[in-house]
């Protein structure tokens, strides 16, 4: 049936449901991750009495995903390029025990420390993306023994021990909160009204792109699709606005995570370069072929992925206020299951900056919910492999029933 004899007057609703199942059947991993993330969210508030969605809670919520959620930005870009990065968790803890030493013992200015340990970042990421882009060493090797490195690293920066605290300035990046400048008691009224104004915008850039493609002929969404999709989002994010404002606003790292969300969903989305990357992990021969500088690209890649993670480190370190020898153990295990969970493919060339996002939100409910019940860490890994294995499975299912 073509797209004219959809939207004809005279049909029937009996007619539009094929299409509409069709649609639902074509993108069922985009909206199944966020239903997947309603439903999860639903239930926790449900049986933890109201207290996922609280205030407090969401604040905490966001403050201890926000390194996953930066990192996983970065490693969504990989993986649709058809690779994985294992290093970067040992990065992550290598960075800040940098910037520790850097800030805390050799008493330097945090912001030029910042800079410096985002450079040192982007470095490893460059070096590790040069073994596998001009040497075509696997990437799952380079970065397994990146990890290794950097973790050895971490403790010979540091000696095997805690450094800390940092000055004020610096602890800010984490646990600093948005200015309440309108003054008004018990309320952050310029937390809310950014929250409605991104809103907003989302709404008109939503609306503005399925006017195009309706005119360009090329919208299959339907309407009830494209309406409860972005009405959800925009209502949660003014729901999640007023209750942060209620408390005491946003935090200064949720800024962080939205101006780079914002970033990186416009380079995929409307940038050359990013989709070049998409054409990488779909067929890296074909994309060499059309004139790609597949090896360049792959490069950049690694590199962007090592300077997120040297951001995490940073934020992560002036979370706990202090710099670990045993920080970032195990976190590129969550951030390759949020990205995985979020809908990419193994394979490359699928996935989305707004999924990988959602995945992370997923992981991060599912340990707070699992937190506040009670659950044993033994149990909430249990739970978490699972979640992942049963994504992977979807994404494999899909693939053939395709």
């Amino acid at each position: 049936m073509s797209q004219e004899a959809i939207h004809q007057p005279g049909m029937t609703k009996s007619a539009t449901r094929p299409a509409t199942a069709g649609f639902f059947r074509k993108h069922m991993r985009e909206y199944g991750i966020l239903l997947a993330l309603i439903v999860i969210m639903a239930f926790f508030q449900i049986v933890t009495n109201g207290i996922l969605l609280k205030p407090i809670n969401l604040t905490n919520l966001i403050l201890q995903n926000s390194y996953v959620i930066i990192m996983a930005l970065g490693m969504l870009l990989v993986i649709v390029a058809g690779h994985i990065d294992l290093s970067v968790g040992s990065v992550l803890g290598f960075v800040g025990a940098l910037a520790a030493v850097m800030i805390v013992q050799w008493d330097m200015n945090y912001v030029l420390a910042g800079i410096i340990c985002l450079a040192v970042g982007a470095v490893i990421g460059a070096m590790q993306g040069y073994w596998i882009a001009y040497w075509k060493i696997p990437s799952f090797i380079v970065t397994l023994a990146g990890m290794l490195v950097f973790k050895g690293l971490t403790l010979w920066v540091l000696e095997g021990q805690s450094v800390g605290p940092f000055p004020r300035g610096f602890q800010l990046i984490s646990s600093g909160f948005l200015p309440d400048v309108f003054a008004i008691k018990g309320f952050n009224l310029l937390s809310m009204l950014l929250g409605v104004a991104v809103a907003g915008v989302l709404l008109f850039f939503a609306f503005r792109s399925r006017l195009r493609n309706r005119a360009g002929g090329h919208d299959d969404e339907p309407a009830l699709f494209f309406f409860a999709r972005n009405f959800i989002l925009a209502g949660a994010i003014v729901y999640i606005a007023w209750a942060l404002s209620t408390f005491r606003g946003f935090p200064n790292v949720l800024v962080v995570m939205a101006l780079l969300i914002s970033v990186y969903t416009f380079i995929t989305m409307r940038t050359t370069i990013g989709r070049r990357i998409y054409a990488l992990g779909g067929n890296e021969k074909a994309a060499r072929l059309s004139g790609i500088n597949t090896e360049r690209l792959t490069f950049l890649t690694f590199a962007n992925m090592g300077m997120l993670a040297a951001l995490a480190g940073l934020v992560f370190a002036a979370r706990l206020n202090t710099a670990t020898p045993k920080a970032g153990l195990g976190f590129e295990l969550d951030v390759i299951a949020a990205v995985f969970i979020g809908g990419a493919s193994m394979s490359g060339g699928v996935g989305t900056i707004l999924g990988a996002v959602i995945g992370a939100f997923i992981m991060g409910v599912m340990n707070n919910g699992m937190s506040i019940l009670g659950i044993g860490i033994d149990y909430q890994q249990v739970i978490k492999g699972l979640v992942l294995l049963l994504a992977v499975i979807f994404d494999v299912y899909n693939k053939n029933r395709a």
